[in-house]
């Protein structure tokens, strides 16, 4: 029986988090740094949960991250709330429903319900979105660097890490997955006026 997706739980990290070729696995075919291809191959995998805990050279890991073009990117809690603000226009622009919302300083989890884009689209959107929103308010991490076309360079890891939810159930799981993340790096619980309480049929 084919699958009926209800919702996604979108993972979208912050540039430098996650790296193509992270030993734990990521979803990536290829590197495209040659500095950081020195750390091996991408790691593509289809896996569905959570890799974050997996066992790892960690050191290794954290070597690689030392050949990235710029540093790490992580959000302090005024860019958080600007991303905030570009998660509010798009959802208002496209009638995107969003369910549930984590904005950690190197990742954000989301809880959305099903489309009609495809969520590798709405993943894109949105982070465009938190882009343009961080760039007008002048916390646009790489605001001072520009490629040859005057674009900046995204805050943003390249693709985003997606799980198809089919029942109420899941759905529920995910939110509250998501709900009680910030718990676990020592941050409050958020809610967003932009999140629209699930309420199964």
């Amino acid at each position: 029986m084919a699958l009926k997706v209800l919702a996604y739980h979108l993972i979208i990290t912050a540039y430098g988090f996650w790296l193509p070729n992270d030993p734990r696995g990521s979803w990536s075919d290829f590197v495209r740094s040659w500095e950081l291809l020195r750390f091996g191959e991408a790691t593509k995998t289809d896996e569905r949960r959570s890799l974050a805990r997996k066992p790892h050279d960690r050191a290794k890991r954290l070597e690689a991250k030392k050949s990235l073009i710029r540093d790490a990117d992580e959000f302090s809690g005024r860019q958080a709330l600007a991303i905030a603000h570009g998660f509010a226009d798009y959802c208002h622009r496209s009638g995107c429903v969003i369910y549930q919302c984590a904005i950690l300083p190197t990742h954000t989890h989301l809880v959305i319900a099903r489309h009609w884009y495809k969520i590798e689209q709405i993943s894109r959107l949105l982070k465009g979105a938190a882009s343009t929103a961080l760039l007008n308010e002048g916390l646009h991490p790489f605001a001072d660097v520009h490629y040859a076309d005057r674009r900046c360079p995204s805050p943003w890891a390249r693709g985003e890490w997606s799980v198809f939810l089919d029942s109420p159930e899941s759905i529920l799981r995910a939110i509250r997955y998501v709900r009680d993340n910030p718990l676990r790096e020592r941050l409050p619980i958020q809610k967003w006026s932009f999140a629209t309480p699930y309420r199964p049929a």
